[in-house]
């Protein structure tokens, strides 16, 4: 499972929502996208994957691999956090 946790007006999640649009329209795969700024149980489960390897958002995660990327990031950084090679 990929998760992105973001906040709603972070200027860097905003700059990340094309290259994941674009990640899942041409790989197929599909981002569960976690709102943490104005959702207390989202910003628990942040902490609770985060255990301090960003601290901050965008933070996207992959539960199959156990691989992150934290802030803004190319798309080639996106496809290799998602399994893609």
């Amino acid at each position: 499972m990929l998760l992105e946790f973001y906040g709603q007006e972070c200027p860097h999640c905003l700059a990340m929502d094309e290259l994941v649009g674009k990640l899942e329209k041409e790989e197929g795969v599909q981002v569960e996208r976690i709102e943490v700024w104005h959702n207390a149980v989202n910003a628990r489960r942040l902490a609770q994957i985060d255990k301090n390897l960003c601290g901050g958002v965008p933070f996207f995660f992959n539960t199959g691999n156990n691989q992150w990327v934290c802030g803004e990031a190319s798309y080639e950084e996106l496809r290799q956090w998602a399994g893609i090679s």
